[in-house]
């Protein structure tokens, strides 16, 4: 294969990847003018479309995906590739694509990204903020962050965060005006903040343990969210109750009085945060010093998971 048309291949990936032009030409340092003329050329070489564009989106033909499934694997394995022949250099360098909750950038990403920069000043992070579980494979990326329960099949992961209890918590004045709940059941007579799930369409039932007996509620209120930072908001200002992380804002919220902390023995624990990536047999060496950044490390252990 000729440089030019692994050019043109990798960047019709990341035109798919990117889902347009503009954000995968900033990607690959080229002007959007230039990219799509590399993608007719691409076209036209192997004679057939590869894209449908309109003015709102570009999304692959049938061909146009079936190729992607190919190649996307393979260019993301370059890739790799190249940046372990410059680590042995000494230099670490190259580009890490993240695919992580929101909730995961606020409590470990973004408290260490000025040390990881001054440790690695050669290494761009791209982070891509993501609720809605998004294939890390068929995305190209090189990890994600999730909650233990929603992690792919069969990848790697990593351990970020210990378990963690669910809360539910409301504002005083809402507590003053409506009564505090003394069991789960009671929930169905307050106004409560629901939550989505990120490409569901249904809410989420609110999940209860005590003593080996588990509840599950199906509860309703002026407001559906499906970002946790909304929900917490919206109870600090007295919409209703909320069932949330305790990683969230809410114990602070607590603390200061915002928020009261309501059916405690109730609260059942959830998995924590886990970083996981593909199945290969070693993470790069550019990964595993994002990996120990982020664990305060200097090592990290992996194990593999086999299902959800």
């Amino acid at each position: 294969m000729r440089g030019s048309e692994f050019a043109e291949l990798k960047a019709f990936a990341a035109v798919v990847e990117r889902a347009g032009f503009a954000r995968a030409a900033e990607l690959l340092g080229l002007s959007p003018s230039a990219l799509s003329q590399t993608i007719r050329q691409l076209e036209t070489r192997l004679g057939v479309r590869l894209l449908n564009r309109t003015t709102r989106s570009v999304v692959p033909t049938a061909a146009g995906s079936r190729l992607y499934d190919r190649i996307g694997p393979m260019i993301l394995e370059l890739d790799a590739a190249v940046m372990e022949a410059v680590a042995s250099t000494g230099r670490t360098t190259g580009t890490i694509r993240i695919n992580t909750l929101g909730m995961a950038v606020k409590k470990i990403i973004s408290p260490r990204l000025g040390r990881f920069h001054m440790a690695y000043p050669d290494v761009m992070l791209d982070i891509v903020v993501d609720d809605s579980l998004s294939n890390i494979v068929a995305g190209r990326f090189d990890a994600g962050i999730r909650v233990g329960r929603r992690l792919e099949k069969d990848m790697n992961v990593v351990r970020l965060t210990p378990d963690v209890k669910m809360i539910v918590a409301a504002s005083p004045s809402y507590l003053a005006l409506r009564g505090e709940p003394t069991s789960p059941v009671d929930l169905r007579r307050h106004a409560c903040i629901n939550w989505r799930l990120p490409g569901r369409d249904g809410v989420s039932r609110w999940e209860f343990e005590k003593k080996g007996r588990k509840i599950e509620i199906a509860v309703n209120g002026p407001l559906i969210a499906n970002r946790q930072d909304i929900a917490v908001e919206a109870a600090l200002q007295g919409l209703g109750i909320i069932y949330a992380y305790d990683n969230e804002g809410v114990d602070q919220a607590i603390e200061l009085g915002q928020l009261k902390r309501i059916l405690a023995d109730w609260s059942p624990t959830r998995p924590g945060l886990y970083l996981y990536y593909a199945n290969r047999r070693h993470p790069s060496h550019v990964l595993r010093a994002f990996f120990d950044c982020l664990l305060d490390k200097d090592e990290v252990i992996t194990t593999r998971r086999t299902s959800t």
